[in-house]
């Protein structure tokens, strides 16, 4: 019988494409950041220790102890006005100074049509059509494809996958109809909520901002209302969706019972790149059609029906740093065709953003037991030069879901090594690439429709979203469940075949 060959090793990434290990250079400051964001946003939880006091203290009252304080109050005028002074002040401070609740009411991903599919046969066999790709960069561009951790089931627009392909305003706004107005529809549809509902409109778009705006063609296809209090973000890369959410949910802490409508995607038509540069070239390979809608609302009547509650969101600007501000880049190449180029130091830069995010989120949301361990790590090696192993906090401990962006195979694979997950932590996101490629900003969505569908999502679960975006920026939002998800009662795009997956990605070394 012949002895079994070992199944090859894959290939070691060179050091400039890894991630750096997050704990090794730890700034203090980020973690009395974590500690202030903690204190400047918890105050008002202050006062249930003492309400708790309080009770405690009457629940040890006998009947003849009630009997006596009755008659106390009730020859000492000064006493009452001053309890119930106290009282109302309290009453007064909790309610002005907590924050409004802000609730998930449910969210809804765009699935293009079957005409939309895209193998990695047809991406091939489309790029040597066009006819501007030399031998080299259709190489390359294969080499890209089978090592992303992309699918075959991956979607682009109609504009790009005609030979010619035809890419102009007219078919850019055709694709931005479709995937808005698809996911809105849907939306509306599940929510049974009319447009003219909605008080606050956001659309975050990076790379096709047109006039009028994309948040005024949705306000003209609904007929939205007029005092309608609207926003459309450009240019802030693939987090920008978490960006939508963490100033709706500024928006809804000023205006009382309104519902927040958030729109997240990105457009290919008008941002695919015919040139040779290879590093514009892969976004090209990893990039693919889709959007979602998202409605949030503080309405305390929408508490039951609703899905999830926002519990924090954190945000990490690095664009300070000329390095990170320059990572990733919409330009022209040497014979003047426009797109986005990736540094080289991209993998570093995002290991750095996501290093300071975590670093702040960590005081909020890890067990004390966890903060204290890796406090004293941290004193020890900063203050004290102990030569000790830094101490990388379980975050398994704080969440039971991880919704990672899905950028690409690498960026996943440190991100399971460096944050110590597990094969299940990572297979939202790792089957959303797989099945809908790197969708930008609504990835995060397609990957909790995912842990939706395989009916893993239960009430008082809790679920991290974290995504990297151009600038530099890494943001993080943090839910809550409130109740079970029966996956029987979802409408979302993986429920017609979810039982195919997980499906077996297969590990390779990147290039």
């Amino acid at each position: 019988m012949a002895e079994a060959k070992p199944s090859p090793q894959p290939e070691r990434l060179p050091s400039s494409r890894k991630l750096p290990d997050f704990l090794q250079s730890v700034k203090l400051k980020y973690v009395k950041l974590g500690y202030h964001y903690l204190i400047s946003h918890g105050m008002y939880i202050l006062l249930f220790p003492l309400i708790a006091i309080i009770a405690a203290q009457l629940s040890t009252f006998s009947l003849h102890d009630l009997h006596v304080l009755w008659n106390h109050l009730r020859y000492n005028l000064i006493s009452v006005i001053l309890c119930s002074t106290l009282l109302v002040f309290l009453s007064t401070l909790y309610f002005l100074t907590r924050p409004r609740s802000v609730y998930l009411v449910d969210f809804s991903c765009y699935k293009p049509d079957e005409a939309r599919k895209c193998t990695r046969k047809r991406f091939m066999d489309c790029s040597r059509q066009i006819g501007t790709f030399t031998d080299q960069s259709l190489e390359f561009q294969q080499r890209i494809l089978e090592r992303s951790g992309l699918g075959e089931t991956t979607y682009l627009p109609e504009a790009v996958l005609n030979i010619p392909p035809n890419p102009s305003m007219a078919e850019a706004r055709k694709e931005a109809e479709t995937v808005m107005f698809g996911a809105l529809d849907k939306l509306f549809e599940k929510t049974k909520i009319k447009p003219k509902d909605v008080g606050i409109l956001i659309v975050n778009c990076s790379l096709f901002n047109p006039t009028p705006s994309l948040s005024a063609m949705i306000v003209n296809h609904y007929k939205l209302r007029g005092n309608i209090i609207s926003y459309n973000l450009g240019g802030m890369g693939c987090s920008a969706g978490l960006i939508s959410i963490d100033l709706a949910k500024d928006l809804l802490q000023v205006h009382p019972n309104s519902y927040a409508l958030i729109v997240s995607m990105e457009n290919i038509t008008l941002n695919w790149y015919f040139g040779n540069n290879r590093s514009m070239l892969v976004s090209n390979c990893l990039f693919r059609m889709g959007g979602a809608a998202i409605l949030l609302s503080n309405k305390g009547s929408d508490r039951w029906r609703s899905k999830y509650r926002l519990v924090h969101t954190v945000r990490t600007h690095k664009g300070a740093d000329d390095k990170c501000f320059g990572c990733v880049t919409q330009e022209e190449d040497e014979n003047g065709k426009i797109g986005v180029s990736l540094s080289k130091d991209l993998m570093a830069v995002a290991g750095d953003a996501l290093k300071t995010n975590i670093t702040t989120l960590g005081p909020l949301v890890l067990p004390m037991s966890e903060q204290l361990l890796f406090f004293a790590t941290l004193v020890g090696r900063k203050l004290l030069k102990m030569k000790v192993k830094p101490y990388i906090p379980d975050f398994k401990l704080a969440f039971e879901h991880f919704c990672i962006h899905a950028g690409g195979r690498a960026v996943l694979d440190e991100l399971e090594k460096n944050l110590n997950l597990s094969e299940w932590h990572m297979e939202p996101s790792r089957m959303t690439l797989n099945r809908f490629g790197n969708t930008s900003s609504s990835s995060l969505w397609y990957e909790l429709a995912y842990t939706e569908a395989k009916g893993r999502m239960k009430r008082g679960d809790r679920m991290w979203q974290i995504a990297f975006g151009s600038g530099f920026k890494c943001n993080s939002a943090v839910w809550k469940a409130l109740r079970t998800i029966n996956p029987a009662k979802e409408k979302n795009p993986w429920m017609d075949e979810i039982d195919q997956f997980p499906v077996v990605v297969p590990k390779v070394a990147a290039l």
